[in-house]
């Protein structure tokens, strides 16, 4: 007995050991932010939590907007105010953009140093004129809610984290020598001399510094507070302030405001604190953010960030991401196909991000105020990208969130001077970039597939309504009166005219869920205004002049100066989402549609057809196609539309195979705020909304071997893959719960109720004689 105890143990642990559940696996680990960090991403490295208020991240270069008064371009390299290629760290500022063309932000710049004082950051060719620091990629680690870089010139060891409101620094220090944190007040992503407004600062004692900045820039009238805690005493402090002399200067020139001085005012400050460490010393801050006042950057530290625990504050954050990651699960034996994946799902859910305090109160479009009742508020709305995919992804994956933030588009419209929806807007400030009113697309996705409580519902139709009917705004009138915005009145006529008929059947599609069939005439009408810009002549989109005419100087494939917001006629000719039947129709039918189409991702678009246009690179183009800027993301999808769905299948794996890698120039173009990585994740899973708002799905061909999305509602929505391969790209037959598709189309509500999604693929096309 006492020789087979020891058998029937390991037997019984053994037995244990299969019954043990297994621990869900870590996908933080396949989700890489240093990916399109170089090039075109123009995305950001450093920490923050899933939609959160602070994107704590190294800056690595100072450049102005403007160069001896006007735009300076290389400024374009730094929208996220990271570029993978620099080889110095200016320091890590509070607040970023993921992905955007354009910018502002870079809050509050924090540098730690050591060695004679400088308050100056000196030249990327020359760092060590300044605070800055080199730095080598091969000291370098990014993953999500953690960033970690080894400044060379200082030897520190700089590594941050984050809650939702508040950045965690920790500086591992070298020695003994002079150490210095340096706080830039001046620095700024797009900045320019007379950005700031006004910054004030007041160091309350001698771990505590307070204050707030205004800038002007994209965000006209910004406002951030802010409160920075120490885990250590400085042992002295100083500022110097870089104004210009004024006439009028006060009596403030009595006092040494450069040494100790308790508080400092002005547009252009750099502060600096001086500490003594010794070899090893970790010195940390907390860096509280608030729209609105510095008692909430203080209450929203004392609820988040209590303590000092910087590994604690990391492992949550990183369980928040492991939370959102988790989502959505897959089965791929490809490494670079998973990191993909998670990447993309990583950067689809870093905006938009949460405006208002711990406790709800929010700084609105008025300027004034108020307090998130019963919904979370939300900010950077770049809808003329993320109305495509990234909605639509929120309103499957957690339509409650996205209900959010249609709730804060909704308090945007009530403050709104203008009585609008977002056009594009970020930190209590509508921006105007870009054109249509695609707010009305998010909301009329989410009101229809019930995203939006029924109470809502009516307010939301009313605010689109309104949106709809301002004829100041952007050839409206015109477009209202005439059917299209004539070519005299706007650069972009042609892609604003095909934005509002798009926009406006969205409208449509919800005055018709609610009952209001007047409107849903009204609006279903205006719809089909983008006829106005077709020129059968040439079988494309084309400028329309206001007596009725078609421009006569026209080129189908510059994207300068013809009637397109950056893209061409030959992409925009196909940005009807809405009614694709009726664009195959007036195009002459598939004998004439399907080679179109065919010819976007087959002809050579020379350099010179996009060289005017910082936004299209090489990179983002496949033959004519332009996949590194949205107005085409749908196009591919557009042959499940023909008799020849097959050659979606074979386009969309062509698309994820050559705009997608896991490396820092992984983004053949911006990632917009999520919009490229959305498309990535729907394709990738075998299906995408070509039009919000229609209700179904347009099937291509998934690249994963399998998928389980867990849904907001408790149900689960599976995707298995049958003979999945490189090779196998063509989709054999689909089954929906075991009932066979006989279209190429998935109703999103059947998604939404949970079930089982098989697709069977192939090497070749399943009509063989294709």
């Amino acid at each position: 007995m006492r020789k087979l105890l020891p058998v029937l143990l390991l037997a019984a642990s053994a037995a244990l050991a299969q019954k043990a559940p297994t621990s869900p696996e870590n996908l933080v680990q396949y989700a890489h932010p240093m990916v399109g960090t170089q090039k075109m991403g123009h995305t950001y490295p450093g920490a923050t939590v899933p939609f959160g208020m602070v994107q704590l991240s190294p800056d690595t270069d100072t450049l102005s907007y403007e160069q001896n008064g006007k735009y300076n371009p290389d400024i374009y390299k730094y929208c996220a105010g990271y570029n993978y290629d620099d080889k110095t760290i200016v320091g890590f500022s509070h607040t970023h953009f993921s992905g955007t063309g354009h910018s502002d932000l870079g809050d509050f710049l924090l540098m730690p140093t050591t060695g004679p004082l400088q308050l100056n950051p000196g030249t990327a060719d020359r760092p060590q004129s300044g605070y800055r620091s080199a730095f080598s990629h091969q000291n370098e680690v990014a993953e999500p809610a953690y960033y970690k870089v080894k400044l060379d010139d200082h030897n520190i060891l700089a590594e941050l984290t984050a809650t939702t409101r508040v950045g965690f620094h920790q500086y591992t220090f070298p020695g003994t020598e002079p150490a210095h944190i340096i706080l830039d007040m001046m620095a700024g992503i797009y900045n320019y001399p007379d950005k700031n407004v006004w910054s004030y600062v007041r160091i309350e004692n001698d771990s505590l510094v307070t204050g707030y900045r205004q800038t002007t820039g994209w965000g006209r009238t910004r406002s951030e507070y802010f409160a920075m805690q120490f885990s250590k005493p400085f042992k002295s402090y100083g500022a110097r302030k870089y104004d210009p002399k004024e006439a009028y200067r006060g009596f403030w020139g009595h006092f040494d405001q450069t040494q100790g001085w308790p508080e400092q005012a002005g547009r252009q400050l750099r502060l600096y604190f001086d500490f003594s460490t010794v070899a090893g010393e970790k010195i940390k801050v907390k860096f509280a953010l608030s729209p609105v006042s510095v008692a909430g950057a203080l209450a929203n530290m004392r609820a988040e960030l209590p303590g000092w625990n910087f590994d604690q504050t990391r492992r949550a954050g990183q369980q928040l991401w492991q939370k959102e990651l988790a989502r959505i699960t897959i089965q791929t034996p490809n490494q670079a196909d998973k990191e993909n994946f998670y990447t993309a799902l990583y950067h689809a859910c870093l905006s938009p991000t949460v405006y208002q305090d711990a406790d709800g109160q929010y700084r609105g479009l008025d300027q004034q105020t108020h307090r998130a009742e019963g919904f979370t508020n939300y900010t950077t709305f770049s809808l003329w990208d993320t109305f495509r995919a990234l909605h639509p992804l929120f309103n499957l994956i957690q339509p409650s969130r996205n209900a959010d933030m249609v709730q804060s588009m909704l308090a945007h419209y009530d403050q709104s001077a203008e009585h609008m929806l977002p056009v594009w807007s970020h930190h209590a400030n509508e921006n105007w970039c870009m054109s249509g009113y695609h707010s009305t697309s998010v909301v009329a996705d989410a009101v229809l597939n019930g995203a939006v409580p029924p109470a809502q519902a009516e307010r939301a139709l009313a605010a689109c309504v309104a949106t709809a009917r301002h004829r100041w705004y952007d050839g409206l009138a015109d477009y209202i009166d005439r059917g299209y915005v004539p070519n005299e009145r706007s650069g972009t006529s042609v892609s604003t005219t095909l934005e509002f008929a798009y926009d406006d059947w969205c409208i449509a599609q919800l005055a018709q869920k609610l009952g209001h069939a007047d409107l849903y005439q009204e609006f279903s009408k205006r719809a089909t205004n983008w006829q106005n810009v077709f020129d059968p002549r040439v079988n494309a989109m084309r400028p329309r002049l206001a007596d009725g005419s078609f421009r006569p100087k026209f080129d189908v494939l510059s994207t300068n100066g013809q009637g397109f917001i950056e893209g061409n006629a030959w992409n925009y000719t196909l940005a009807v989402p809405h009614d694709p039947a009726g664009l195959i129709a007036r195009m002459g039918g598939l004998r004439r549609f399907v080679p179109h189409l065919d010819s976007l991702f087959t002809m050579h678009l020379p350099d010179s057809f996009f060289a005017e246009t910082e936004d299209i690179t090489r990179e983002g183009i496949i033959g004519g196609y332009v996949h590194g800027n949205e107005p085409a993301h749908h196009a591919a999808y557009l042959y499940n539309y023909t008799d020849q769905p097959w050659r979606t299948q074979a386009q969309v794996r062509n698309i994820l195979a050559r705009q997608y890698h896991p490396t820092p120039d992984g983004l053949g173009g911006n990632d917009d705020c999520g919009q490229m990585s959305a498309w990535y994740l729907f394709s990738a899973l075998g299906f995408y909304p070509v039009a919000p708002g229609s209700g179904p799905y347009a099937l291509g061909s998934p690249l994963v071997h399998g998928a389980v999305l867990h849904l907001e509602n408790g149900q689960q929505f599976t995707i298995q893959v049958k003979n999945q391969s490189a090779k196998n790209v063509y989709v054999q037959q689909v089954t929906l719960n075991g009932q066979k598709l006989t279209q190429p189309f998935l109703a999103q509500q059947e998604v939404a109720k949970g079930g089982t999604l098989v697709f069977v693929m192939g090497a070749k096309p399943a009509d063989s004689r294709k």
